[in-house]
């Protein structure tokens, strides 16, 4: 097995590239299709988030490098009361361990909901296997939701475009919640 570092341009939306593997200059041995993303991903938050800034719990400092260079503004709920955020929009996430999180955190994303904010709450690793968990879920709070996120449809947030997409998947169905529906169902006989 052997690897080869490649640059790309500049892209402004996901974009397919086809490595072409070629022997002896001429002879095209394989192809690999590559996608490139836009560097700035994550801006997409900013209108999604509304006029008032994202509140951000983010003890891994994970997500608050990428705002800042993003030049988005966000409120630091480390050091704060999530009751006391009033923004549209809250990320609370991700953590190393369930220790990690403060004493008292579900209570505080509940009240943050019952005051009408949207929330996305990105767990902790399990400690143990066993129980089986959906990656993703939504627990309905008026006309927002929290979102209950596993670690693994974001993990490595920081260098993975397709976690990042997933975040702001995520921000938006906990701003405007679908209901869950059976995947390819017809009305219609």
């Amino acid at each position: 097995m052997e690897s080869v570092a490649l640059d790309f341009p500049a892209v402004k939306v996901e974009t397919r590239f086809i490595v072409e593997w070629v022997e002896n200059t001429n002879h095209v041995i394989g192809q690999t299709d590559v996608w490139v993303y836009p560097t700035n991903l994550l801006a997409e938050l900013k209108p999604v988030a509304g006029d008032g800034p994202l509140g951000v719990l983010d003890p891994l400092n994970q997500l608050k490098p990428l705002l800042k260079n993003l030049n988005l503004k966000f409120t630091d709920l480390e050091y704060n009361n999530l009751e006391t955020f009033s923004g549209r929009l809250a990320i609370i996430g991700p953590f190393h361990s369930k220790k990690q999180m403060r004493d008292g955190l579900a209570n505080q994303i509940k009240s943050l909901a019952k005051k009408g904010a949207a929330i996305v709450w990105l767990q902790p690793p399990p400690v143990k296997r066993g129980k089986l968990l959906p990656s993703f879920y939504a627990v309905p709070e008026g006309t927002n939701a929290v979102i209950v996120v596993q670690p693994e449809p974001v993990a490595n947030l920081t260098d993975n475009p397709q976690a990042q997409l997933n975040l702001i998947y995520f921000c938006k169905q906990a701003l405007n919640p679908l209901p869950l529906v059976l995947p390819y169902f017809s009305s219609q006989p």
